[in-house]
């Protein structure tokens, strides 16, 4: 992964945009003292670098009928590489499935799963993950509350 190299100014819209993405371009601008051209352009190079990856809305899950969240480490019984695709592009199809991760040490995956309710989530363990073919062990815990949950990256080692 190649590092970008970013400024001041650069680390401003960035920490402008992660606290509040519809921002306007002019009341950004005004946010980070640039004219608000000059911000179009920076905010476009850093679009076209993959810094600002994308902009999306945080849903409450709870709004919308999603009451349970849980985080499921899951171990495979194979790790050659056709096990792996075939477990990841799985994991790509399933909804319930907001992310996974690879890890290291004793469980190969941890996914954070959202559903409706414990009916839900049973259903999608015996009908998805215990029924995909090289799952070998899954441990799940569920949230009990979100004490935490940032609303961007720490980006102060950069040097803002």
């Amino acid at each position: 992964m190649d590092r970008v190299r970013l400024d001041r100014t650069d680390l401003a819209l960035l920490a402008e945009l992660q606290r509040e993405g519809r921002l306007s371009n002019a009341d950004l601008a005004e946010r980070v003292r640039l004219s608000p051209s000059a911000c179009l352009r920076r905010v476009q190079r850093l679009e076209q670098l993959g810094v600002l990856a994308g902009y999306a809305a945080r849903i409450d899950p709870g709004k919308v009928g999603l009451g349970l969240q849980a985080f499921v480490r899951v171990q495979l019984a194979r790790h050659d590489p056709e096990a792996v695709e075939a477990f990841t592009a799985r994991v790509n199809r399933w909804d319930e499935v907001v992310a996974c991760h690879a890890l290291t040490g004793e469980m190969d995956y941890l996914l954070q799963v959202v559903v409706q309710d414990l009916d839900h989530f049973s259903r999608f363990l015996l009908d998805h993950l215990l029924n995909a073919s090289g799952v070998a062990d899954i441990n799940s815990s569920f949230v009990l509350r979100t004490v935490k949950q940032a609303r961007g990256l720490p980006l102060g080692h950069l040097g803002g």
